[in-house]
């Protein structure tokens, strides 16, 4: 059975950092990109983040650039995404997905029911 399984949210203050992971099984995890993206309460599904499947490369959107950081350990079947410097407009639901068209997160086989986040004083 197929699990993309993310965890890590929570609530932060502006200006602070979170962790989240994405744990996998049931796939091949290390022929797969992973991607995170987020979903805003009233908005649109938004793609920040991307690693290759062996991580020799990565993307990130221009409003998570300089702030977030992406990586991944295959012998754990995990990608992480560290976030740091948090804004309350960072606020959403992070899901993971994992594809093999590279650069096209939206092109997913697998996808996780997500995980919170909520940056607020």
């Amino acid at each position: 059975q197929v699990q993309l399984v993310e965890s890590g949210g929570g609530l932060a203050q502006p200006g602070g950092s979170l962790r989240l992971s994405c744990a996998s099984s049931g796939f091949t995890f290390s022929n797969y990109n992973i991607n995170w993206a987020r979903q805003a309460p009233g908005k649109g599904l938004e793609w920040v983040s991307g690693i290759y499947s062996d991580g020799s490369d990565t993307y990130y959107s221009d409003s998570v650039k300089g702030r977030f950081t992406i990586s991944r350990d295959n012998a754990k079947n995990t990608v992480y995404l560290q976030m740091n410097s948090l804004k309350p407009e960072d606020t959403a639901l992070y899901v993971c997905a994992a594809g093999r068209v590279w650069k096209k997160p939206y092109d997913y086989d697998f996808r996780g029911q997500g995980t919170q986040v909520t940056v607020s004083s």
